[in-house]
């Protein structure tokens, strides 16, 4: 007993201590004088709730194995692709016969089983939201048809000041704002699918009216300014346009029409539970379709010149880096939420190689170099972008409040 009652008063004065560090370790009991610290105690407090870890692995949770694992399916798709243009003898050209004017069939099939998914979810009553965001139109406005090009002129002619012929080819990929694979990219960093609509019609009406006109502004007269050597750039509006057509009028189109009479016939409810879950997939196979056959069209090319490759790869990759990561910063700084400054981002980012390829093969061959560095664009941008998709889905959870990702 005289053990015991010794030992009493230790263990009174131990629980004493335990009760003031658990009432310290609550904030709300003693709130902190200093409102930053108890913003930081608060959002300390949130990260650690099931809420937030439930918000954090939401995105991953939901998806399919085939969303999980899409880089290594991509990558597959790439190998694959490689394979075929460099073992089966003949392939790349009989793939490249078969065109609608200077579409090649096959990859505006793949493009059409890729984005109509992606425009059959967007909400075509929300638009007037997104086109009345001066922030969001202006800055995309900008970024992709005054920073864009310049940004790869000067990176065109820093890395490859001695190769004419890749170098022009680069500035042809900086003139091809990117009007199809974005909106897979945007959709997979959960952004805003209605603005990524918008500023993808944009784009492509730009690129239409002043294509032809930029390149002869890169390659003529701002290198006259400067002082360097000129290339002429012979292209129709016509062609530019039939590509735009195909590539985005067609899928949108069918998007479009698919909402409209969908929930007009079934209603909304069905037209988002039942329909859009069994297309969802779609937008992906076809994305590796056309992975496939881009890279077997072009197979042969790019695994000969492996050092060409390489250095056509490195201006793309700083490119990419730059335009995605300053479009980003700009989207945050000016005030728009996640959704729409990751759309900003990946449309920034993003170029459309069918079109850059198009006009490097029409102008310059098949056989040039302003071709291979068009082939080298989608070898770079499609890997790179999906890391981006990953590190879009980081700055989400480390830059946003939660209320803004909701």
């Amino acid at each position: 007993m005289s053990g015991l009652a010794a030992a009493d008063p230790a263990r009174k004065r131990g629980r004493r201590v335990f009760r003031r560090f658990t009432l310290f370790a609550q904030p709300d009991r003693f709130p902190p004088p200093d409102p930053d610290l108890a913003g930081h105690l608060e959002r300390r407090k949130f990260m650690a709730s099931p809420t937030a870890l439930s918000e954090n692995t939401e995105v991953m949770r939901g998806l399919s194995r085939l969303d999980r694992f899409l880089p290594v399916w991509i990558g597959l798709a790439m190998a694959l692709g490689l394979l075929l243009g460099r073992t089966v003898p003949g392939l790349d050209d009989a793939l490249d016969t078969v065109k609608i004017g200077q579409v090649s069939l096959p990859i505006a099939l793949g493009l059409l089983l890729m984005m109509y998914p992606v425009l059959a979810k967007v909400r075509y009553d929300r638009l007037d939201t997104v086109t009345g965001d001066r922030r969001l139109l202006v800055s995309s406005l900008v970024i992709n048809w005054v920073v864009g090009p310049a940004v790869m002129f000067a990176l065109a002619w820093t890395f490859l000041p001695d190769l004419p012929e890749y170098r022009t080819g680069l500035i042809i990929v900086g003139l091809a704002r990117c009007i199809a694979m974005v909106l897979i990219w945007n959709d997979l960093a959960c952004g805003d699918r209605e603005a990524a609509a918008v500023l993808v019609a944009i784009n492509s009406v730009f690129q239409v009216i002043a294509f032809a006109a930029l390149g002869w502004f890169y390659l003529e007269i701002l290198p006259g300014w400067l002082g360097l050597p000129e290339t002429s750039l012979d292209i129709s509006v016509w062609d530019i346009a039939e590509s735009v057509l195909v590539f985005l009028g067609i899928p949108l189109l069918l998007g479009y029409l698919s909402r409209k009479l969908g929930e007009r016939g079934k209603g909304r409810d069905w037209y988002e539970n039942r329909f859009l879950p069994r297309i969802g997939p779609i937008a992906l196979y076809g994305l590796l379709f056309t992975i496939v056959i881009l890279f077997a069209l072009q197979g042969h090319t790019i695994t000969s010149q492996p050092g060409d490759v390489a250095r056509i790869a490195l201006p793309l990759l700083v490119y990419f880096a730059l335009m995605w990561a300053g479009s980003f910063a700009l989207g945050k700084g000016i005030g728009l939420p996640y959704d729409r400054t990751t759309t900003l981002a990946f449309t920034a980012a993003g170029n459309n190689f069918e079109l850059a390829i198009a006009v490097a093969i029409g102008v310059f061959g098949v056989t040039s170099g302003q071709a291979l560095a068009g082939v080298v664009g989608p070898l770079i941008e499609v890997p790179v972008l999906v890391a981006l998709v990953y590190v879009s889905l980081w700055a989400r959870r480390r830059f946003y409040p939660a209320k803004e990702t909701v």
